[in-house]
């Protein structure tokens, strides 16, 4: 894991769920920048194929630790009869769907050090609000 006062990085193995029996280990790399406090970047690699972003709401991914959380294109909850160790998350697009398996301890140790850098609560404290206007003004 990476921590500066920058952003938080973290790189971790999940496992994207094909069907029953089946699944996939994907790469994926959470990144988290106070400069946009609440929202987490999540790229994932898959052998051969171009890396996939999505944005996630670091709200979100804390709430489904807790339990279910999010609804239409991303839902989080826990993987019944694996006690803490891991959660799943449902993203869905016009593109297709996607349920991965994520462990619990990484997701975990991630938030803790993004709100280290931004407590929950805080995040509005964190924006330049000067610069959003600018650009929501700007021509273009």
């Amino acid at each position: 894991m990476k921590k500066s006062l920058k952003a938080v990085e973290r790189w971790m193995a999940v496992q994207l769920i094909v069907s029953h029996a089946h699944s996939l280990s994907l790469g994926v790399r959470l990144r988290y920048e106070p400069a946009d406090p609440y929202v987490v970047h999540a790229v994932f690699f898959a052998d051969g194929d171009e890396p996939v972003e999505w944005t996630l709401g670091r709200d979100l991914l804390a709430d489904g630790l807790e339990g279910s959380a999010g609804y239409a294109d991303v839902r989080i909850w826990s993987a019944a009869g694996q006690g803490d160790e891991s959660m799943f998350i449902a993203l869905g697009s016009s593109a297709g769907t996607a349920l991965l398996e994520v462990p619990v301890r990484d997701i975990t140790s991630f938030l803790q050090y993004t709100e280290a850098l931004v407590p929950r609560g805080t995040e509005s404290g964190h924006i330049d609000w000067g610069a959003e206007l600018a650009h929501l003004l700007s021509p273009g």
